[in-house]
């Protein structure tokens, strides 16, 4: 609860500086007294989430911005750092990269297929695409009965809400990078 209450007084103090707001005016804004928008921004005080609700309500920002660690500007993601599944007998390695946030509505995966490895992957929900990018060797995707051959360098894009699969026919391992996108 106190590293909950530490983000939150950084985010709500890097807010109204944002927003070039006084305390006073916060509290006017938000309908919480100034002594408690003091006490919050310092750490010193644990708000019930009616008071954040208020909070975000008055300032007009979301509930979650409040509460949740700001994303960095820049993130370096190393290989090593990222825990790689694997499928078919380890032939099909997947390294999700950046995960699914729902404020992006997508996750980017770095994916290695070894000679004969595949994958079959169920129908996603409507509207969802992949983006495919193929850097090495030769990837046969097949879409909704359809066959498509992606060699190094190429990519295609799909909507991914029907049955797919990903085969590496070759003698040469792909590796190919894949984004994921849900809609709302």
């Amino acid at each position: 609860m106190e590293e909950l209450n530490l983000v939150l007084a950084k985010n709500l103090k890097t807010i109204r500086e944002q927003k070039k707001l006084s305390l006073e005016r916060v509290a006017e804004l938000t309908g919480v007294s100034k002594t408690m928008i003091g006490q919050i921004e310092r750490g010193g005080s644990s708000p019930t989430i009616t008071t954040v609700w208020k909070i975000a309500n008055g300032l007009k920002v979301s509930f979650s911005s409040l509460i949740h660690e700001p994303q960095p500007d820049t993130e370096v993601v190393t290989k090593s750092s990222v825990n790689m599944l694997s499928i078919d007998n380890g032939r099909y390695r997947i390294f999700p990269y950046f995960p699914f946030d729902d404020e992006r509505r997508f996750e980017v995966y770095r994916v290695e297929i070894d000679p004969e490895g595949y994958l079959d992957s169920e129908s996603h929900n409507p509207g969802t695409e992949e983006f495919v990018t193929v850097f090495d060797g030769e990837l046969t995707i097949q879409i909704k009965q359809q066959e498509h051959t992606i060699k190094a360098g190429d990519s295609i894009r799909f909507k991914a809400d029907g049955p797919h699969s990903y085969h590496n026919s070759g003698d040469k391992p792909v590796r190919l990078s894949m984004v994921i996108y849900y809609p709302e």
